[in-house]
């Protein structure tokens, strides 16, 4: 660049700044992006339903005091894929036999599912998947719904499952969830949200037997796969 050009340029761009400065005070630019105070309602084209009110820093350094750094949190609050061999420990524990080769039965879905629940495959030095995949949810909801017969019957028959030494049921003569079967199956303490849920899928079902295998596999797929 030339001397004289090298002026021209810096008197350009001075004369922007200059006009930049005198009309930057007299024009104000809408922010059309900052959404109405309170709440929006959602609908299947636009958002979901959420609130619009900004949080407070004093709140949002309050709940990093308590809760630690996103970082941290995402890690143990995260819902990590449950190992392949401890999927097939919990079904043991609720009574499933996962040794099963009967064709679609929960032990034979499970043995045969390897691959796709990203099971390990060490003869190609191949480790196990720790990521939740599609393939890997549904054949775990398959298992699920095909255990579901074996561990209704075998829940009253379990030792984890009895208190004080009586035993635990997952369903009353009336057809109706028990929170001590459900706490067995779960593996926290039964809330009035899984009685609802559990009663409400039987209510819904062509017969009662078949809505109680739905609210097994529902409530066991819950626990154990983050849905």
């Amino acid at each position: 660049m030339t001397h004289s050009g090298f002026k021209q340029t810096i008197l350009v761009a001075s004369l922007g700044l200059a006009v930049a400065a005198c009309t930057s005070d007299d024009i104000e630019t809408p922010d059309e992006n900052t959404p109405p105070a309170g709440s929006t309602s959602g609908n299947e084209t636009n958002t979901f339903d959420h609130m619009n009110d900004g949080i407070s820093p004093w709140e949002l350094v309050d709940r990093l005091t308590k809760e630690g750094p996103p970082r941290y949190t995402s890690k143990v609050h995260s819902c990590p894929k449950v190992r392949y061999r401890t999927f097939g420990a919990v079904l043991a524990s609720v009574g499933v036999n996962v040794g099963s080769t009967t064709n679609l039965s929960a032990g034979q879905l499970y043995a045969t599912g390897d691959n796709a629940m990203g099971a390990p495959n060490f003869a190609n030095r191949i480790r196990e998947n720790i990521s939740i995949s599609t393939s890997g949810a549904s054949r775990s909801f398959d298992i699920f719904a095909a255990a579901a017969p074996e561990i209704i019957a075998a829940v009253p028959n379990l030792e984890r499952c009895k208190v004080n030494g009586q035993s635990a049921s997952l369903f009353n003569a009336s057809n109706q969830c028990e929170a001590s079967g459900i706490t067995c199956l779960i593996g926290v303490p039964a809330e009035a949200a899984h009685l609802d849920l559990c009663n409400l899928t039987i209510q819904r079902a062509s017969t009662p037997a078949v809505g109680q295998r739905l609210a097994v596999a529902a409530l066991m797929a819950a626990a154990y796969t983050c849905e």
